[in-house]
C-alpha cells in the first residue's frame, strides 16, 4: 500500500535498496515500482510484530504475513484480494528474499508459497494452425484485383516474413515493427532486436526455415515493393514505402486468418502477440527449459515466463516446432482490401 508509513529507518532504507537492486537487475519499470510497495507491507507487518531488524526475519514471518494478506479485505472493491493480486505479492516476496541472499544481508531459504490459481486468458495457435497460416500465403485468391502479379507475390513473401518474425523469432509487436533490414545477420542466422522492452537489446536465433523466408523476402521480393525507395524498415507498405505499423501488420494477420477457411482458427481472437504466445507454448511443449524460453522472449525474469506453465500437462511433442513448417507448393494470393497493402 502506498499510504503505509514506515517509521523504521532501516526498513525504509531496505525498501529503497531493494528498488535500486531491481533496477540494476534490469526488471521492467512497472516491476521496479510495484514490487517494493508490496514489500513495504511485509516490513510494516514485521514492525507490528516486534521484528525491528531484517536479521530477525524468518520464513515463518513471511508465511504469516501472506496468510494475513489472503484474509484481508479488498479496500477498493470489497471482498478479498484476487488471486492475481496475491500472486503479485508472492512475486515480490520471492524477489525480496532473493535480494537479501544475493547482497549478503540475510541467508534466508527460498519461500515455499505456491502461486494461486488464476484463469488463463492466453490465446495461442496450434502448430497445425501455424502451418495453415503459412500455407495460406500461397493459395489462390478469392477475388481478382487489378494488381501486378509480381506485387502480389511480393506481399505474399512479406506475409511469410511477418510470420517468421513474430512466430519464428517470438518478437513483441513493437520489436517487429522497429526492425530494419540491417538488423538481420543472414550469415550468422541472428536477429538483432535493438528496441526491445525497456530499451533492452538482445540477439534472437533464426531457424533455417525462417531464415529462408526472410532471405526470399528481403532479396527477391522487397525491392518490388519499394520500387527504388531506399527505406530501411524491414516491413514497408506498397506505394507509400513507409514503415508498416502494428495495426497494418495485424490486418495482414487477420486477412490470412480469414483466407485460411478454417472454422476453429477463424473463431479465435488473434493478433501479433498471439504468435509470440504460440511459439513460447510450442517450445514448452517441445521440452525446452523455461529459462531458455525466457531468454528467447527477452523477459526480465522467469515470473513473466511462468504464464506458459499452465500447459505443462500437455504431452511433449517429439518434433521441434521450428522445423514443423513445411515447404508448400506456391500458388497465387490476392487482396480484398487495398489499404492492407
Amino acid at each position: 500500500m502506498k499510504n503505509l508509513n514506515l517509521e523504521n529507518a532501516s526498513y525504509r532504507y531496505l525498501e529503497q535498496s531493494f528498488k535500486e537492486w531491481l533496477d540494476v537487475q534490469g526488471y521492467a519499470a512497472s516491476t521496479v515500482y510495484n514490487l517494493p510497495l508490496h514489500v513495504r507491507e511485509l516490513l510494516f507487518y514485521l514492525t507490528n510484530e516486534g521484528v525491528h531488524h531484517i536479521k530477525q526475519l524468518k520464513t515463518t514471518h513471511i508465511e504469516s504475513h501472506y496468510q494475513q494478506l489472503k484474509e484481508r479485505a479488498n479496500i477498493r472493491r470489497g471482498g478479498g484480494l484476487s488471486n492475481a493480486h496475491l500472486n503479485k505479492h508472492i512475486q515480490a516476496l520471492r524477489r525480496f528474499t532473493e535480494y537479501l541472499r544475493k547482497v549478503g544481508r540475510l541467508n534466508i531459504p527460498e519461500i515455499r508459497i505456491g502461486n494461486e490459481e488464476t484463469e488463463s486468458r492466453i490465446t495461442y495457435l496450434t502448430t497445425e494452425e501455424i502451418n495453415l497460416l503459412f500455407k495460406t500465403t500461397y493459395q489462390e485468391p478469392e477475388k481478382k484485383l487489378n494488381t501486378n502479379q509480381t506485387i502480389i507475390e511480393a506481399i505474399q513473401a512479406r506475409d511469410r516474413a511477418m510470420l517468421a518474425i513474430f512466430y519464428g523469432c517470438g518478437l513483441r509487436r513493437n520489436e517487429g515493427v522497429s526492425l530494419d533490414v540491417g538488423d538481420i545477420n543472414f550469415d550468422k542466422a541472428l536477429l538483432h532486436v535493438r528496441k526491445g522492452k525497456n530499451y533492452k537489446e538482445r540477439f534472437v536465433p533464426i531457424s533455417r526455415t525462417n531464415l529462408k523466408y526472410l532471405q526470399d523476402y528481403v532479396y527477391d521480393h522487397r525491392p518490388e515493393i519499394l520500387m527504388g525507395s531506399k527505406a530501411t524498415a524491414l516491413f514497408t507498405g506498397y506505394q507509400q514505402y513507409k514503415r508498416l505499423q502494428g495495426q497494418s501488420l495485424n490486418l495482414r494477420l487477420k486477412y490470412l486468418q480469414y483466407q485460411s477457411g478454417d472454422i476453429n482458427l477463424n473463431e479465435k481472437e488473434i493478433g501479433l502477440h498471439t504468435l509470440r504466445h504460440s511459439i513460447a507454448t510450442h517450445l514448452l511443449q517441445a521440452g525446452m527449459k523455461l529459462e531458455s524460453i525466457s531468454r528467447f522472449l527477452g523477459h526480465s525474469s522467469l515470473d513473466s515466463t511462468q504464464i506458459y506453465v499452465h500447459l505443462s500437462g500437455i504431452p511433449i511433442q517429439k518434433e521441434q516446432p521450428f522445423n514443423n513448417i513445411k515447404n508448400y507448393e506456391s500458388g497465387r494470393l490476392s487482396e480484398d482490401e487495398s489499404r492492407i497493402y
